[in-house]
């Protein structure tokens, strides 16, 4: 059941990271599109900001579930340094608890965001505005799927519970530790 899951999650992550790059490459083509007729032709589109600025949003919620997959929005690597090893579990449930709190928010607020705006349409378009405001919960559904994979892979043994990738390196831990018993010879403390 677990491996269903979790296959099922690759996938819709897959799929949000497939609109986010999508959502990109609009954005910044609208956007150079802008450019080009307001310096360029001196008669600038009027809808291109709008829409460029809508797939922008879409993007960066999108990308979102796969941001939380990784555990890029949630490590912090002082705090995983500092507890100890055997409550670093303990910690991921506790990240994973938060994170679902604030992606519930989202969903809530936003679909209440998404509904408030329905009438109105982007200026320079005909479209509502609800379209743009609909990536939050859209993009928090997604990100919820991925927050509870991740818990539950680390928790059956599947991945490795903390940080997927680590911004030290494993020589630079070592020099510090180097640098640290030294420090502590010259003061006579014991070296490791």
């Amino acid at each position: 059941m677990l491996a269903v899951f979790l296959r099922l999650e690759h996938q819709l992550t897959r799929l949000a990271m497939l609109i986010a790059v999508a959502m990109l490459a609009i954005s910044v083509t609208l956007s150079f599109y802008q450019v080009l007729t307001r310096f360029v032709f001196n008669a600038p589109s009027t809808w291109t900001e709008v829409a460029s600025r809508a797939a922008m949003i879409w993007c960066v919620f999108m990308a979102a579930a796969a941001t939380f997959r990784g555990g890029y929005m949630m490590a912090v690597e002082v705090v995983y340094k500092v507890v100890p090893a055997r409550f670093i579990t303990l910690l991921e449930v506790a990240i994973v608890a938060c994170c679902l709190l604030v992606l519930g928010v989202l969903i809530h607020y936003g679909i209440q965001m998404t509904m408030r705006v329905s009438n109105q349409t982007m200026s320079g378009m005909n479209i509502s505005m609800a379209w743009a405001y609909a990536a939050i919960p859209t993009g928090a559904s997604f990100a919820i799927v991925a927050v509870i994979a991740r818990l539950l892979a680390q928790l059956s043994g599947r991945e490795k519970v903390g940080p997927e990738n680590s911004e030290i390196s494993p020589e630079a831990e070592l020099l510090d530790t180097e640098l640290l018993g030294d420090s502590q010879l010259t003061k006579g403390g014991p070296r490791p």
